[in-house]
């Protein structure tokens, strides 16, 4: 009725508790797995107010110090872009627009010459239109955005939006990541005779593919590009088509962005979900990477056959049609920024440059009105005669700026050239410039007002080429020839997007062989960038052995690292 005596029942209690204790042992992961979380919640918030740190200063880290940082410093400090509240999308500013204006100008023209008209097409495609053609839908399925429902209502509570379940779609739609699929759906209606082809439309819009890691310009879920789609009567049409887009790139790249580029063609397994051959310019970074700047697809019939596009040739007998799709990105200001900027900001070359000329006016003092009057009849001589040249100008006359913050600022968003002009320059009749590049740069110059224009536009056009001619070399300089495999892993293995100035792109021969492609960039991260058109076509294969397995080479492959 009292109980057991504490001493008789403590050894059971031990026991007990020496049973439970092997059982669920009392552990210390609880503690420490709580610990692990407040650190991950802290070095998360800590990494966030970096983040925010670095969206307001000013600072540009230098490229020897982090690569991939000076890039996003150079977007963020020159106003060309900054993040959205949309994960994975940017907004394009002003300055950075105005850049992709100058590219599309110069591009539309291009395309027009060869062909092809502009038109549009909806963003919205059916999800049934992607499955019709297998291996594209292969290639885009894990990217695209899909539409459910077409509408959206209040919750049952009313606390918030949700899709309405009474308007779910009956055939989903896909945001689109590309337009064949929707083209060559209205192929079909257009084309019924030999005398319809060839068909080329052009389209500049946005398209979303979905991405987890995304680096502005480069590499972001919505963008801007133009694509280019065709239909021809032979394989021999598409092929000069799709090859000649390739050369239209090349040369906008060269001529206009002062980006030399290689020419080449994808391996199998990197070339574009469907195509039959992908035509590519790969252009190199200043960190040793490749970019890819455009490209240009030969489809063969697949898209033809997979919506029913036939023709009547000229004999009555119905035949697939022959395509080509063609495209390159706002990834080409990605590739402008990294090719020519330095630690001081962007460095434009003069064609593509918004503002080509800002001119920095230092007013007279504020009672010397024939000084004032004096000022103003020379800017308005200067501006004029420099927009005879067809140079874009910019006078900053904002009142409420040093002059020196004007000069930081413009430099840093990579105008070309800068002229000062002040009273006492104004009585001697001169100017003065000062380029932002090239063998001039660190110097400023005194040119006569009646000669400006005629000098300005010598120098810019003096500059544009300097530009190209320092990324020829760095391009040459940049690709290795006769390397081992072991001697390109060892330099792959540690080439990081971070490091500058990297170890560049390897030349090598090669047996086509997806297998072994798979197991290259398993250890070193290296892919084939191209099959370059112009060793290939010379061949430089002949006779060699594959760098990787031994055996008889059947092209020579560029293999680096890419964005």
């Amino acid at each position: 009725e009292g109980g057991a005596e504490k001493a008789t029942v403590a050894p059971f209690v031990a026991e007990l508790l020496a049973l439970k204790a092997k059982l669920d042992p009392p552990s210390e992961e609880a503690p420490k797995k709580k610990k692990q979380q407040q650190q991950k919640k802290q070095k998360k918030q800590q990494q966030k107010k970096n983040n925010n740190k670095d969206d307001e200063s000013d600072f540009i880290t230098a490229r020897s110090e982090n690569y991939s940082k000076w890039y996003n410093d150079i977007i963020r400090v020159t106003g060309l872009a900054e993040s959205s509240p949309v994960r994975g999308c940017m907004v394009i500013k002003p300055w950075g627009m105005s850049l992709w204006d100058r590219v599309r100008t110069d591009l539309d023209q291009r395309i027009q010459d060869q062909g092809a008209e502009n038109a549009y097409f909806p963003v919205l495609i059916p999800k049934s239109f992607l499955s019709k053609e297998a291996e594209h839908v292969d290639g885009f399925a894990k990217e695209c955005a899909v539409v459910t429902h077409h509408r959206l209502c209040a919750s049952p509570d009313g606390t918030e939006l949700i899709a309405d379940p009474e308007a779910e779609l009956e055939d989903p739609l896909i945001v689109r990541p590309t337009s064949e699929t929707m083209i060559w759906y209205m192929f079909r209606k257009w084309i019924s005779s030999h005398r319809d082809l060839p068909l080329k439309v052009n389209q500049w819009a946005n398209v979303m593919r979905w991405e987890l890691r995304t680096r502005p310009f480069l590499r972001t879920s919505e963008f801007l590009w133009q694509e280019g789609h065709t239909a021809h009567a032979t394989a021999e049409g598409a092929i000069d088509d799709a090859r000649t887009m390739m050369e239209q790139y090349a040369e906008l790249c060269s001529d206009l962005m002062a980006m030399p580029v290689v020419k080449g063609v994808k391996s199998p397994s990197e070339r574009f979900a469907g195509a039959e051959d992908t035509y590519t310019i790969e252009a190199l970074m200043q960190n040793g990477w490749a970019l890819q700047s455009g490209t240009s697809h030969f489809l063969g019939q697949s898209f033809g056959k997979a919506f029913d596009v036939t023709f009547q040739d000229a004999d009555g007998q119905n035949k697939d049609v022959w395509g080509t799709s063609w495209g390159v990105s706002t990834r080409l200001l990605g590739a402008l920024i990294m090719m020519h900027s330095d630690d001081a900001g962007l460095v434009l070359p003069p064609r593509v440059a918004p503002t080509q000329v800002v001119i920095v006016p230092i007013p007279a003092k504020k009672n010397d009105e024939e000084g004032k009057a004096a000022m103003a009849t020379a800017l308005d001589k200067l501006v004029a005669d420099l927009k005879s040249k067809g140079l874009r100008v910019k006078v900053d006359d904002r009142d409420y700026m040093r002059n020196g913050a004007k000069y930081f600022e413009w430099e840093r968003k990579g105008v070309p050239l800068r002229i000062e002009l002040g009273p006492r320059d104004v009585k001697n009749d001169v100017c003065i410039f000062k380029y932002r590049a090239g063998p001039h740069s660190d110097e400023k110059q005194s040119v006569s007002l009646s000669e400006v224009g005629t000098v300005a536009f010598d120098g810019l056009e003096e500059l544009q080429q300097n530009l190209l001619d320092a990324a020829t070399e760095r391009l040459e300089e940049g690709i290795t020839t006769d390397a081992t495999y072991d001697e390109m892993k060892v330099a792959l293995e540690s080439d990081e997007a971070s490091s500058y100035p990297g170890v560049g792109l390897y030349l090598v021969p090669w047996k086509c062989d997806a297998t072994n492609e798979d197991k290259i960039k398993e250890e070193c991260k290296g892919t084939i960038r191209c099959y370059p058109l112009k060793e290939n076509e010379a061949g430089m294969a002949e006779g060699k052995k594959c760098f990787y397995s031994g055996e008889d080479a059947t092209h020579m492959a560029l293999f680096g690292r890419a964005f």
